[in-house]
């Protein structure tokens, strides 16, 4: 499960909590504390959902969302919000959240709406991903091709998974960074070379014809190799 959450929460320590509850569950998430800066980072990123506060600094969270939703950017939203904010609440249902959370709450009941969320846009899929005859079991981090099989890495695995999510797509080199690593991960740029190189040598090794291609000054896509050449 390769899930990415952007956290836009001005109470510094809560944000935290919530990040350190989803890390918990092997789910990423990027923090920020204000709301122009949170646009920002749900405009560039590659999120698979957005908690927002509605009461933020420089921009609150109902402009963000509106900001969002007029510039096309469909990422599931989760409202958090203190009770006496229900008028804002349906305003934001009505603008195009997707769901609400109200201070002070319990972190099960987090973790159950952050999960039904991902259900609903059909983020947690099956267990074995496929591409031609290549299989990625979820479970196991085991990639097989007929009867040959290699267990990957988990950065390896969540970039496979990436890619399989995605078949058909250019992936930007930048989209995997932000994905696996994090919008503001210090890690360097070429770590998605290094591991691409990996799994490439993991590919051979199990004699599939599925390649990952690179698209200069593009990205990377899963490709099947019909012919066997390069």
């Amino acid at each position: 499960m390769n899930v990415s959450i952007l956290i836009i929460e001005d109470e510094e320590q809560l944000a935290h909590a919530i990040k350190e509850l989803l890390k918990r569950q092997k789910l990423q998430a990027d923090t920020v504390y204000d709301g122009r800066t949170g646009l920002e980072y749900a405009m560039q990123g590659n999120y698979d959902l957005i908690i927002l506060d509605i009461m933020l600094p420089e921009m609150d969270g109902l402009t963000v969302l509106r900001e969002l939703r007029y510039h096309h950017k469909n990422t599931p939203v989760l409202l958090l919000s203190a009770k006496s904010e229900i008028p804002d609440k349906i305003k934001g249902l009505d603008i195009g959240a997707d769901d609400y959370v109200t201070k002070p709450f319990d972190a099960g009941e987090l973790i159950a709406r952050v999960k039904a969320l991902c259900r609903r846009t059909e983020l947690y899929q099956g267990e074995i991903l496929s591409k031609d005859k290549l299989q990625l079991n979820k479970n196991t981090y085991e990639l097989s091709y007929g009867n040959q099989s290699i267990t990957l890495g988990a950065k390896e695995f969540q970039i496979m998974e990436y890619l399989m999510q995605n078949q058909g797509k250019i992936i930007p080199k930048n989209h995997i960074q932000d994905k696996i690593w994090g919008y503001d991960c210090d890690s360097e740029y070429n770590n998605v070379e290094v591991y691409i190189s990996f799994l490439r040598k993991k590919l051979l090794a199990i004699h599939t014809n599925v390649q990952i291609k690179s698209v200069r000054g593009v990205g990377y896509k899963l490709e099947v190799d019909n012919d066997g050449s390069d």
